[in-house]
């Protein structure tokens, strides 16, 4: 696995591209970038978001801007198929209707959103409420009413209140991380993916698998995503946790040890230090059970 390109081709009657995932499938692409803009709308859904030098977690409701040749990875990165999820995403290129269309007066709104679109930009708030039905909208909506609710989205996006836009910080497009350093941690985020269910996974197998030597590794990863192994690999256990508790067919204990932790008491401790959660309460918020 590695950083790989994304081909982008518009959809049929359209000059962008817009798609729309209602489950979890395999994907071919995860640690991946491509020069057009992308739209990701998540009504369903939570996870790991990283983006360029960003990292964190998205819940339902996840509305982000990124920027061209701005790394990012497969929002469904991690979660088994058959996870409740859905994502709309709208890719366009920065001339998709012209190379000095964004140059118009009435667009200088919408000009400096997508100028700040190279570092990563979260939306939340009544943002959301007011944006999301809209690009539902897209789904069904005649081509050229199409066009025009896009161009309506990006300028709601361009006047959303100032406590309602989140600046990642991910970089400018590769510029934050090289080609060798994307390569590398492509192969860790892989590597954590196939074997995290281990209650045995070493920092020296992880080490490994970068080709660097275990101090090396550490002041690499923490470097790159502002964590240690040891909390990232926490974080995405408690994710698998997460999606597995909304069966209730499974035991507290037996998701606890499908997620690769070697006891209760610290699979609690743990959740609780993620979610604010025990994992009963949890499952009891999400289900009812």
């Amino acid at each position: 696995m590695k950083l790989q390109f994304e081909p982008i081709h518009p959809t049929v009657d359209s000059s962008f591209t817009l798609l729309h995932y209602t489950e979890v499938s395999k994907a071919e692409l995860l640690w991946h970038y491509h020069p057009e803009y992308e739209l990701v709308y998540i009504p369903q859904g939570h996870g790991r978001r990283h983006i360029g030098q960003h990292i964190s977690r998205f819940e339902d409701g996840e509305l982000v801007l990124i920027g061209p040749d701005l790394p990012h990875l497969t929002f469904s990165y991690g979660q088994p198929v058959g996870t409740p999820f859905e994502e709309i995403v709208v890719q366009l290129r920065g001339d998709f209707l012209g190379t000095d269309f964004w140059e118009r007066p009435e667009l200088a709104a919408i000009r400096h959103l997508l100028a700040r679109s190279h570092e990563g930009l979260s939306f939340g708030g009544s943002t959301r409420t007011a944006v999301g039905p809209t690009l539902r909208r897209l789904l069904t909506a005649p081509p050229f009413m199409r066009l025009m609710l896009l161009l309506q989205v990006l300028q709601e996006l361009a006047q959303a209140p100032t406590t309602d836009i989140q600046p990642l910080h991910a970089g400018t497009g590769g510029q934050g991380l090289s080609g060798k350093e994307q390569q590398r941690l492509s192969r860790v985020y892989h590597f954590v993916e196939q074997n995290y269910q281990r209650a045995t996974l070493s920092v020296q197998e992880v080490a490994d698998v970068a080709y660097l030597s275990v101090p090396a590794f550490c002041r690499y990863f923490k470097k790159m995503t502002r964590h240690t192994l040891t909390d990232f690999l926490q974080e995405y256990r408690v994710g698998q946790a997460c999606r597995l508790l909304l069966d209730d067919d499974l035991a507290v204990t037996e998701v606890c040890y499908a997620c690769g932790f070697n006891n209760l008491s610290h699979f609690n401790k743990t959740f609780r230090k993620f979610t604010g959660q025990s994992p009963t309460e949890y499952r009891r918020q999400r289900i009812g059970k």
